[in-house]
């Protein structure tokens, strides 16, 4: 598990970077805390940086949003998921995400096209702030 930050150091409707093997982004939503890769997979660019409207997030880059509960694009030019980890606020409000120590690398072969990103584990909101206390 990576910690993240403390709940109060994430208000609603913002969101973080954290610095792991891959970066991950943290939003959260009406209290709800979702984390998924924070690269977009159409280009480089940071989600977390981007414009999050209920339970999606758009890159700031291209306008591909993604949904943060499955990691599935939901619109062009993004054409592949990025990756969602479960999340635990635990009940002194501390958040963590529950990420691989390293992600493997993709295998390549001459002309090959790399396939969609899958979830490392079903999307897994976090216990809302009230219910956190």
């Amino acid at each position: 598990m990576i910690y993240a930050c403390h709940l109060d150091e994430l208000p609603k409707g913002e969101s973080l970077r954290v610095t792991a093997d891959v970066p991950i982004a943290v939003f959260n939503v009406d209290g709800e805390v979702y984390a998924i890769d924070d690269t977009c997979t159409h280009q480089n660019a940071s989600l977390s940086d981007g414009w999050l409207e209920g339970c999606f997030i758009e890159c700031p880059l291209h306008e591909a949003a993604f949904d943060l509960r499955t990691g599935m694009p939901t619109c062009p030019p993004a054409k592949r998921a990025v990756r969602t980890h479960p999340v635990t606020v635990r009940p002194d409000g501390h958040i963590y995400v529950h990420a691989p120590a390293a992600v493997p690398a993709a295998p390549s072969a001459p002309g090959a096209h790399a396939a969609p990103l899958a979830s490392s584990a079903a999307a897994v909101p976090a216990a809302s702030a009230e219910g956190a206390a």
